[in-house]
C-alpha cells in the first residue's frame, strides 16, 4: 500500500504541480503536432494510474493468498540499512543519468541507466539478458520516437553515439 501511495504521490506531483509550471504550452500549435506537455502528461497519468492500481490491489489483498513466504516481523536494522543503500544507489543512478545526458547523449545515458536499474533490481545473475535489454530497450525507444514522432533526442557533447533519428 505504501509503495503504491508513494508512486501515486510522485506522479501526481509531477502531473499537477511540475508540468503546468515548468512545461510551457504555446497558444498555437501548428497542424497535427502534439503539444510539448503531451508525453510528460501521458507518462505521469500512466504512473499515477499504476500507483492507484497498486494501492487498490493492496487494499483488496491481491497477492497475499498465493504467497508461499511465511509472514515476517518488522525488518531488522541490517535489512533497513540495505534498503537505504539500494535507495541511495537508485537515486545516484538517476542523478547520474541527468548529469550524463548532456555529455553522452540520451542513448548512451539511458543504456547505462537501464543497466543500473536491472542490476539494482537483482538481475545480476543473467548477464546476457541484462546487457541485451539494457542496449535494446533504449535503442528501440529512440528509434521508435525518432522515426514515428520525430522527437529529437540529445546526442551529447562527447559524441559517443550519433543521433538515430
Amino acid at each position: 500500500m505504501l509503495r503504491g501511495l508513494l508512486i501515486a504521490l510522485f506522479f501526481g506531483t509531477v502531473l499537477f504541480a511540475l508540468i503546468p509550471v515548468h512545461v510551457p504550452r504555446p497558444s498555437f500549435i501548428p497542424g497535427f503536432a502534439p503539444p510539448p506537455d503531451m508525453w510528460p502528461r501521458t507518462v505521469s497519468i500512466l504512473g499515477l494510474a499504476l500507483g492507484l492500481l497498486a494501492m487498490a490491489f493492496a487494499a483488496l489483498g491481491g497477492g497475499n493468498e498465493t504467497s508461499d513466504e511465511p509472514e515476517r516481523g518488522p525488518a531488522s536494522a541490517v535489512e533497513w540499512r540495505n534498503r537505504l543503500i539500494r535507495l541511495a544507489l537508485a537515486l545516484a543512478a538517476f542523478a547520474g543519468f541527468v548529469v550524463l545526458v548532456p555529455l553522452l547523449g540520451f542513448l548512451a545515458s539511458s543504456m547505462l541507466l537501464a543497466l543500473a536499474c536491472f542490476l539494482l533490481a537483482g538481475a545480476s545473475g543473467r548477464w546476457v539478458a541484462v546487457l541485451a535489454l539494457a542496449v535494446l530497450l533504449p535503442l528501440g525507444l529512440q528509434l521508435f520516437f525518432g522515426n514515428v514522432t520525430h522527437t529529437p533526442f540529445p546526442s551529447g557533447s562527447w559524441g559517443v553515439f550519433p543521433a538515430l533519428n
